[in-house]
């Protein structure tokens, strides 16, 4: 079997404390590496209002507000890695975490997921899943996990 060089990594920030860990854990295996990182932010879907069609326009102002933030805290750290010699790129999505960073994966031929833990219990696990866990469970690339420190 021929050894993979891993090439692409994918980092999956979600601006939890968390993900501090994620970005040095993904930036210092693509400068080890010489690979290509990318920095995700998958933003939760648009909701849906009943009797709104797509939402009140002070809600969907708000939506927008909050998309930029994120859009720029993104570009920020792309941009902190790349003056440190990275090869970076910054995405922000919408939609259901999971199945959008599957897609990402998939779309971008990506060699490495690297996601954080946050340390939720078991009780949190199974009424609502875990990110992690899904991933780990679907992908069909190798997913690193880095442990929040809580």
């Amino acid at each position: 079997m021929e050894h993979q060089r891993l090439r692409r990594l994918l980092a999956a920030v979600d601006f939890s404390p968390v993900s501090g860990r994620v970005l040095d854990t993904a930036a210092e295996l693509a400068r080890s590496l010489g690979a290509k990182l990318w920095l995700i932010h998958v933003a939760a879907p648009e909701p849906d209002f009943v009797g709104y069609g797509p939402g009140p326009q002070t809600v969907r102002d708000q939506r927008a507000e909050e998309l930029h933030e994120k859009h720029r805290e993104l570009q920020e750290e792309a941009t902190r890695l790349r003056s440190a010699g990275l090869e970076v790129t910054a995405l922000l999505v919408q939609g259901p975490t999971v199945e959008k960073l599957l897609e990402e994966i998939e779309s971008l031929e990506i060699d490495l997921l690297v996601v954080g833990s946050h340390g939720h219990g078991r009780l949190y696990d199974v009424l609502l899943g875990s990110t992690s866990d899904g991933l780990l469970r679907r992908s069909k690339r190798p997913v690193l996990v880095v442990p929040s420190l809580s």
